[in-house]
């Protein structure tokens, strides 16, 4: 049952379930503590993680892109004697409007980072998700979601390069060029996957302010958003977990402790 989520201060325990990696976090009294992520592949690590932050006053609350990954990990939790599994989307709503021409086929991420975003900044903004993938979505001044666009993240960029040109190397880590200005093959990699996802995401973010008539306020979340938007003229706000953040408002909303 919902009311299992405590409807003034949910002490819940999120977990946000991605294509590669999965994230948790534990809200007490309405605040996150101690996220952590994992490969999606270690269900047995995730599993031992939920069931050491539970007690029989908290519920855990799953959101995914990877229904394979989620159900595996349900299952782990029941296995566990974890009886009080929500998942959005299917047990709970996530509670945002939409303007979507087809709004099948949308990840919960999206939302989720979405309704976080509005839920903060209590009016229009783009949200920037800089994960595997790059996500530039549009929630206006009344809080709905009208989608937006989806791109190669850096890493898949990177790793496309070196797949389908036989002489392009695989880059592994790219923080440690940092600082790369081109002057060799990795290094060049580096630096146009960056700016590419910098520009686009700029160049969309303009777009959206011209087509809503003014500037709304951008918040960028995901493994890469510090790497590529720390100090960022444009990027307002860098939050790390958003999506889990989501989660959480989503739960509030469900037991009427949050904004319609």
């Amino acid at each position: 049952m919902v009311e299992a989520l405590l409807p003034e201060h949910a002490d819940l325990l999120a977990i946000a379930v991605g294509n590669s990696r999965a994230r948790l976090g534990l809200f007490l009294k309405g605040e996150l503590r101690d996220p952590a992520s994992f490969e999606v592949e270690d269900v047995d690590a995730i599993v031992r993680s939920a069931v050491a932050a539970m007690d029989s006053t908290r519920a855990v609350v799953i959101a995914s892109v990877n229904n394979a990954a989620s159900g595996a990990i349900a299952a782990g939790l029941a296995g566990k004697g974890v009886s009080a599994v929500y998942t959005l989307g299917k047990d709970l709503p996530i509670p945002i409007r939409l303007g979507l021409r087809d709004d099948r086929t949308v990840g919960h991420d999206r939302l989720l980072c979405a309704l976080a975003a509005y839920a903060r900044a209590k009016q229009a903004c783009v949200v920037v998700d800089a994960g595997t993938a790059i996500t530039v979505d549009f929630v206006d001044g009344e809080g709905t979601f009208h989608g937006g666009a989806i791109a190669p993240g850096v890493r898949m960029m990177l790793r496309a390069l070196h797949e389908q040109i036989a002489a392009l190397p695989a880059i592994d880590a790219i923080e440690q060029f940092d600082e790369a200005q081109g002057n060799d093959t990795p290094s060049a990699m580096v630096l146009g996957a960056l700016e590419f996802a910098r520009g686009g995401v700029h160049r969309l973010i303009e777009r959206y302010a011209v087509a809503y008539g003014a500037y709304p306020q951008i918040v960028a979340t995901g493994g890469d958003a510090a790497l590529l938007f720390d100090g960022d003229d444009v990027i307002e706000h860098v939050v790390g977990d958003l999506q889990l953040m989501g989660i959480y408002e989503a739960c509030r909303r469900a037991v009427g402790a949050g904004e319609e």
